[in-house]
């Protein structure tokens, strides 16, 4: 058997000259992929503006504002909502094991104001009943960190997960918390009287 290998070069598209519709479609074809805060959107559309400017020559000034009328919209029509997007955003993140502190940096990261995030948050933590703790527990059973590593290596393995649990923003008292508990049940049991 022979073997075929086919080359294809790549050309980089060209940009579309950008105008209200174009715009307008691709905030929308945007949001059908993916979840957004209004800042994220914002960053995205200008993105393509300024490259659309850049290669056609066109003054990226005038697009801004078609982006700020097709924003200001979708906030009216509730399409884009950055209270719902952070809470939705951060019930996530805390599924995953994620720290309230990660939390909170990927919120900003994404353009949420600080107003919104720490709202979000106290009733991430209050209401529902979420902890620090909680997420660490998942984060830990995700790599395998502390209770859930193997017994009998678990010591040479102390500092490393300690570590572990403070690059992904986690207080040396929760992680402390983690890496004592003997088994995982002990965890639950500290989750019950918190």
């Amino acid at each position: 058997m022979t073997e075929i290998i086919i080359s294809r070069s790549f050309k980089k598209k060209k940009p579309r000259k950008t105008s209200k519709k174009s715009i307008e479609n691709a905030a929308i074809f945007y949001l059908e992929r993916f979840s957004s805060s209004i800042e994220n959107l914002r960053r995205v559309l200008m993105r393509r503006v300024y490259r659309s400017a850049q290669y056609h020559n066109t003054n990226p000034e005038e697009d801004a504002k078609i982006v700020d009328s097709v924003i200001y919209r979708f906030i009216e029509t509730g399409v884009l909502n950055d209270r719902h997007f952070a809470q939705m955003r951060a019930n996530t993140l805390y599924r995953k094991g994620n720290s309230s502190r990660l939390i909170r940096s990927k919120l900003i990261e994404k353009g949420v104001t600080n107003e919104i995030i720490s709202e979000v948050l106290a009733t991430l933590l209050n209401n529902g009943g979420i902890s620090d703790l909680e997420a660490a527990k998942i984060f830990a059973r995700k790599r395998r960190l502390g209770p859930y590593r193997n017994p009998d290596n678990r010591s040479e393995y102390t500092k490393k997960d300690m570590n572990a649990l403070a690059r992904a923003g986690f207080g040396y008292n929760v992680a402390l918390k983690i890496i004592n508990a003997e088994k995982s049940s002990d965890l639950d049991e500290d989750l019950k009287f918190k």
